[in-house]
């Protein structure tokens, strides 16, 4: 297998092995794109340029802009809220405290930690679907999981959220569950789902 490297930290690597396949991946600040020996240089270059437009497109989906978390949360609020969600804000945040995500209902504003953001897309749209349904109910109780149900991917991305928590060495069972989160209503109006509450509470953690 010989490489070359084009310019913008791209490297090529021509395979004797391959015959039609090409492949592409991200290598530390590198792009690798993987093409058969046999190619020319005009195929090579169409196919680098190919293979990097579907590499960002997939970055842009699993690390979006907070203009995509609000178009995202316009769609989640129509399909499962009847539309009744609509936030003033909603924007990505850096946060040290055990958050995936925090609402303030009486303002209308959802913050959604970075830590989501290279999650699977079903977790985002739950971690923000989550913030969404406290701008109707702050609470966790049933009228609030009822919002919820029907997100078809509720309880597996609640179950990715436990995995991490559970990674990070938080013990669960030291929490205080009540619908598999602690319903916490500080006194500044912010809901939030914490990682330390399974899958649930107003704070996404």
């Amino acid at each position: 297998m010989s490489g070359s490297t084009p310019p913008g930290d791209i490297e090529v690597r021509r395979s004797r092995r391959r015959r039609r396949t090409v492949s592409a991946y991200r290598e530390g600040s590198r792009t690798v794109v993987l093409i058969p020996a046999t190619f020319s240089r005009a195929e090579e270059r169409a196919w680098v340029d190919r293979m990097l437009s579907r590499l960002e497109a997939g970055d842009r989906r699993r690390r979006p802009s907070d203009a995509d978390l609000a178009v995202r949360a316009a769609e989640l609020s129509a399909r499962h809220l009847g539309g009744r969600a609509r936030p003033t804000s909603i924007r990505w945040v850096g946060t040290r405290r055990a958050r995936w995500g925090s609402c303030t209902p009486a303002a209308g504003t959802i913050r959604i930690s970075d830590r989501v953001r290279g999650m699977p897309g079903y977790v985002i749209d739950y971690v923000v679907l989550h913030e969404l349904a406290h701008l109707i109910i702050p609470g966790h109780g049933p009228q609030f999981w009822a919002l919820l149900a029907s997100y078809p991917r509720l309880e597996r991305a609640r179950g990715f959220l436990d995995g991490v928590s559970l990674a990070a060495g938080l013990d669960l069972d030291d929490m205080t569950s009540d619908d598999h989160g602690d319903v916490d209503e500080p006194a500044d109006g912010v809901s939030a789902l914490d990682e330390g509450a399974p899958g649930g509470g107003d704070e996404l953690g």
